[in-house]
């Protein structure tokens, strides 16, 4: 028997749409890395194939909104989560685990 489609966009919600979540994770839990091995992570930790296009998006709209920071070493660019991006992050998860305790009732 095939998913419901309801469960596959429930997660992608709460995947690729949001991924943010996840790069802060992993860029918390490693040193700086560079965006190739963030696409290589995602998908060894969270097993989250995203497209190498939609990870670049992700990463320049978050430098966008001040979560991450750009650092050049030599000649790679490498990407680190900024306080502003690691307080993001908390409150993110503080929210999911608000609605999961909502759900679970």
């Amino acid at each position: 028997m095939s998913e419901p489609r309801a469960l596959a966009r429930l997660r992608r919600k709460l995947t690729v749409e949001n991924l943010w979540l996840y790069i802060i994770k992993i860029l918390k839990d490693n040193k700086p890395l560079r965006a190739y091995d963030i696409k290589v992570s995602l998908r060894e930790v969270f097993d989250i194939n995203a497209p190498a296009v939609t990870v670049y998006s992700v990463l320049y709209r978050m430098k966008r909104d001040g979560l991450l920071e750009i650092r050049r070493e030599g000649e790679v660019v490498v990407y680190t989560p900024t306080e502003r991006g690691l307080e993001a992050f908390k409150q993110g998860i503080v929210f999911i685990e608000e609605v999961l305790a909502k759900l679970k009732i």
